[in-house]
């Protein structure tokens, strides 16, 4: 298990952390990489609604899951990932004041959700694309308060160590899986769907009008 923290300081950017918050509410998905979904709740982002996510993966796969939202305020808003997700994960995003300017921060408490994930983390592809993923983000954010180049900084700890090999039959609700299988019958469904349209036009055309 990982803690994260990823951390832009808005200099020169007169902005309150609330205003930053309000903003990352309102704006969530735009600041994320291309290619990222985010179908926010019709009452924004509010404690106990559930958002829809569509994640790319390595090779132009998607990653359907989604999040819950845990906690809201005006200075911060939590979310936590379902079953499926590749992370067991709350991840919390803030903003406060430190020495005269405003910070953003990201701050994902992390462990794999199975064997399957654990082993793309321990090859370094979950986190690299965790990191890259949350880099982008605060850029954006920051960009969106015209704060341009601002670097972003990242402390990782490790929390626990431990495999927690007793979840192996959570693999069953991997949604990496999930949507590969489900993008894969693609074809499967069409076909059906087409034979099922022409046995429903083969009735009426032996029914009565």
């Amino acid at each position: 298990m990982w803690q994260k923290t990823y951390r832009v300081r808005l200099s020169g950017a007169l902005v309150s952390p609330q205003e930053v918050i309000q903003a990352w509410r309102e704006n969530f998905p735009a600041f994320w990489p291309k290619g990222n979904n985010f179908y926010a709740p019709l009452t924004r982002i509010e404690p106990g609604e559930v958002a829809v996510l569509n994640l790319a993966l390595p090779g132009g796969m998607k990653l359907s899951t989604g999040v819950r939202v845990i906690y809201a305020d005006e200075e911060s808003f939590s979310f936590m990932t379902p079953e499926g997700h590749m992370y067991a994960a709350m991840i919390t995003f803030s903003a406060f004041g430190e020495d005269g300017a405003t910070v953003a921060q990201v701050q994902p408490l992390i462990r794999a959700s199975d064997p399957l994930y654990e082993i793309g983390m321990r090859l370094g592809f979950g986190h690299k694309m965790e990191d890259d993923f949350w880099h982008h983000t605060l850029r954006a954010l920051a960009a969106h308060f015209r704060v341009h180049g601002a670097p972003v900084d990242q402390k990782n700890t490790l929390v626990d160590p431990k495999l927690q090999w007793q979840y192996t039959r959570s693999i069953w609700n991997n949604a990496a899986i999930r949507s590969t299988i489900y993008v894969a019958a693609t074809p499967v469904r069409w076909i059906g769907k087409l034979f099922n349209r022409k046995d429903r036009n083969n009735g009426r055309d032996i029914g009565t009008p």
